[in-house]
């Protein structure tokens, strides 16, 4: 247990010595089918009922079946693969099949619009496209794009110009020899949006999924004896990091829900229903989870929770712990890298941080010529790539080289955040360096006022950005969710004004709040707060 483990010696101790070939599928996947045929890759349901249980083994052979098929359709090593599909089976057997073949594969949402599956088979240059029927029609929208393709999957059935993908699996060879990639070699291909632009193309390596070693051995803390739930859509790289790589690499069962759309409740009753030992969700998800009733389930195989995709509120971490006796354990990391800093089951929580660094990762807070900053200044959070590349950061943003080269500087690659160090090593974020607000001279990063907005009893979620304003240039914006039997007015707006005040420091406090029933967010649930800033600031452009 990850509990028991000195965090200091394991730091010191850490070497990433990655062999000289490695494929995830030949030296992960089979070795732990060819050793028990019966271990459990996967517990499968969905709303309907339906459940299927799914070994190591039947996983390793459904992707050789898969393997051959692509072949046949002339795919070779190097070519890409988009996938798009929700927590279906398929999914998996994609991911392992390209994996195998040193294919690369993209995988992607099914929120994508057909002008965006344009953009990524082209920047791509896909040559497989594979997806569920109700998707299909978006390439018919798209035919230039789509004729670069040279095969179309379609997993539940063969509309016109598409193949059936359980039909040409049945009838595929099991045979199918790995190759013998090496760690550096292109493994997978995540677009990722930024502030401004296209979304890049981050190249992952087959390093990547042995990295995630990191990922699941100290923060999910799991072993072969677990069974893990990971939330995150497919489409996120989170999918990766908790639905694939890390609980994978330690031999554990996946649980997955099969559904449209979430609910608290049905996640609740799931979790008391299964003999589910470690959750991951993202903070969007706890802040629904907190709203049920959770004195009334009881979750008695559960051991172990984390968060991911951006900081947790200590509200809500409080509330958890209250009902159920256990911490979340944050996460933290990116696209383009494994798990960077986590509040770890061995270390004292500190509710609010980031935790601290990785095994195998050197992280640290610094300024503009690479310094390393003093405790409690704020700073980029950065990972030192120099004179050593860290375990499971990206190669590069594909065909971007000038994107590419702006994310690294002084020996570090730059992760675009902004935090500070405590005296005692613990990271604390403090915003996007995009996201961070600097009204009349002062930097108020977004996440403290949102902490302290949900301290209130009214409060369900907020959001905080920059607006703008003649005399301090700009000031805080909060968009604010009430919970149920609160009206949204303007006594309601001192008082959140007021309470802010009293929480954090009083220049933060948000001088503009603005009730909303929703807030935008990612699929990975995330708040675009940059649609929010910029609402904001178009706003003012067209008084």
């Amino acid at each position: 247990m990850m509990n028991m483990i000195d965090y200091a010696a394991e730091r010191t101790n850490f070497k990433w010595a990655p062999p000289a070939h490695f494929n995830f599928a030949r030296d992960i996947i089979d070795p732990w089918g060819d050793a028990d045929p019966h271990k459990l890759a996967m517990i499968w349901v969905d709303d309907g009922g339906r459940e299927r249980r799914i070994t190591y083994r039947e996983m390793s052979e459904r992707s050789r079946r898969l393997c051959n098929v692509l072949a046949a359709a002339g795919i070779v090593r190097g070519d890409t693969v988009i996938v798009m599909l929700p927590r279906l089976v398929a999914w998996w057997e994609v991911m392992i099949a390209c994996l195998r073949m040193g294919v690369l594969v993209s995988p992607g949402t099914g929120q994508l619009a057909p002008k965006d599956l344009a953009y990524r088979i082209e920047a791509a240059r896909a040559r497989v496209f594979i997806t569920e029927a109700k998707q299909t029609a978006k390439l018919d929208e798209i035919p230039e794009a789509a004729a670069l393709l040279k095969l179309r999957l379609c997993v539940d059935g063969s509309p016109t110009g598409w193949i059936d993908y359980e039909f040409v699996m049945a009838n595929a060879s099991t045979d199918y020899p790995a190759a013998d990639t090496r760690p550096g070699d292109d493994a997978l291909c995540y677009f990722t949006s930024g502030t401004t632009g296209y979304p890049k193309m981050a190249i992952q390596t087959q390093g990547y999924g042995l990295a995630h070693r990191i990922t699941g051995q100290y923060w999910l803390d799991l072993g072969p004896s677990d069974l893990h739930w990971n939330l995150s859509d497919t489409g996120w790289a989170k999918a990766a990091w908790s639905s694939f790589f890390g609980p994978w690499n330690c031999g554990a069962t996946l649980f997955i829900h099969h559904s449209d759309t979430f609910d608290a409740r049905r996640t609740l009753e799931l979790l008391a229903r299964y003999p589910i030992t470690i959750f991951c969700g993202a903070p969007t998800i706890y802040r629904m989870l907190v709203l049920e009733d959770l004195d009334t389930y009881s979750f008695p195989h559960l051991r172990h929770v984390v968060g991911a995709g951006e900081p947790l509120n200590p509200e809500v971490i409080e509330t958890w712990q209250k009902s159920t006796g256990l911490i979340i354990r944050d996460g933290y990391g990116q696209t383009e890298s494994v798990l960077l800093c986590a509040s770890f089951p061995c270390l004292p929580p500190r509710f609010g941080s980031m935790g601290k660094p990785s095994p195998g990762i050197d992280l640290a807070v610094i300024d503009d010529d690479g310094i390393v900053l003093p405790p409690t200044r704020e700073g980029d959070v950065a990972v030192r790539v120099e004179p050593h590349w860290p375990p499971g950061l990206f190669k590069e943003y594909r065909g971007d080289e000038e994107r590419t080269r702006q994310c690294f500087r002084h020996g570090w690659y730059l992760t675009g955040d902004r935090a500070y160090v405590d005296a005692d090593g613990y990271f604390w974020f403090v915003g996007r360096a995009d996201d961070v607000i600097n009204s009349a001279g002062y930097r108020i990063g977004p996440f403290e006022v949102e902490s302290a907005l949900l301290e209130h009893p009214a409060v369900a979620e907020s959001a905080v950005v920059s607006s703008p304003d003649e005399m301090r240039g700009e000031v805080v914006k909060a968009f604010v969710v009430l919970k149920a039997g609160y009206l949204g007015d303007e006594n309601l707006a001192k008082t959140l004004q007021e309470h802010v005040k009293h929480v954090t420091a009083p220049y933060k406090y948000p001088r503009k709040i603005e009730f909303v029933t929703l807030l935008p967010k990612t699929v990975s649930g995330k708040i675009r707060r940059i649609e929010l800033r910029e609402h904001e600031w178009e706003r003012k452009s067209l008084e």
